[in-house]
């Protein structure tokens, strides 16, 4: 077999296109609690590119139902934020699949591909989005990801997975995070966002932790109070410098054709021309 061939001899054609990135491109998703209207309804002129409609973590057991009942009556109006549910259980999902105002269905705890496929069966044309919050859903990453058409993102959900992994320090979750980043690429999905930083008081904390998660190729954060938003914005937005940088890239590989060297020394190929595209589309988003 040719080390350019695939398992049946064919041809490698490369990665996979992944979705490119726009103005409108998701930096920021916001969480709010189904059960309190007043919150999500704040939560909808935060400034949040997606509000997340919260149905299991930030509601109480004895108020599940309630914030059911509250998110049936919210999604019955289209909003001009997307906004998507966190669902507690499938059970949910029925109810909520022909709503007009789901943009998404954010289902925890997947662990299988045929997860996916359930999930999908009670909610046709929905985006799904599946957090892997243990170690089982991360070894199969990739196959989730890949699981059904309507998989349209994939994110840690990193609360649970440290108490899964039984791990302290943040850097133990560095290889998780790395997974889901490459499972996502290989997969042809946008990159993951970031698992929520739940400290709303250190700002300077989740600054820090969102210019490593950059880095690492993730592109935006989940956040669970409107105060972060800014925050995650600022840190994924590319620099007065990145910007400079990049359209110097696009504008002297629409000169000249092939790869070349910058003056200052900087080599340009297709791959680094992508790349600039990526930071001038980001950009053009902050106006």
């Amino acid at each position: 077999m040719s080390p350019l061939s695939g398992p049946a001899g064919k041809e490698r054609t490369g990665a996979p296109r992944v979705p490119p990135l726009t103005p409108h491109t998701p930096l920021t998703w916001l969480y709010a609690p189904g059960d309190r209207p007043d919150v999500v309804r704040k939560a909808l002129s935060s400034g949040a590119d997606v509000v997340i409609v919260d149905l299991e973590d930030a509601v109480a057991p004895h108020r599940k139902a309630y914030a059911l009942d509250a998110t049936v009556d919210l999604l019955a109006d289209v909003h001009p934020v997307p906004v998507h549910v966190r669902v507690h259980t499938p059970l949910d999902i029925p109810t909520l699949a022909s709503l007009p105002g789901l943009r998404g269905l954010r289902v925890p705890k997947v662990t299988h591909a045929t997860d996916i496929h359930r999930i999908a069966s009670l909610a046709p044309g929905l985006p799904l989005y599946p957090l892997l919050e243990n170690a089982l859903a991360v070894e199969h990453a990739y196959a989730i990801a890949t699981a059904h058409p309507a998989v349209r993102g994939i994110a840690l959900g990193e609360a649970d997975l440290r108490a899964d992994l039984g791990v302290r320090e943040d850097s133990a979750l560095d290889w998780p995070r790395g997974r889901v980043v490459v499972a996502a690429r290989a997969a042809a999905l946008p990159p993951p966002a970031q698992s929520v930083h739940p400290d709303v008081a250190d700002l300077e904390a989740l600054a820090a932790g969102c210019v490593r998660g950059r880095a690492m190729g993730f592109l935006g954060r989940a956040a669970i109070h409107p105060r972060q938003l800014p925050v995650i914005e600022r840190a994924y937005l590319p620099t007065p410098e990145e910007v400079d940088a990049a359209r110097e890239v696009v504008e002297a590989a629409a000169a000249e054709r092939g790869a070349l060297a910058l003056p200052d020394g900087r080599f340009v190929d297709a791959a680094v021309v992508e790349g600039a595209h990526r930071v001038l589309a980001l950009a053009s988003r902050a106006g």
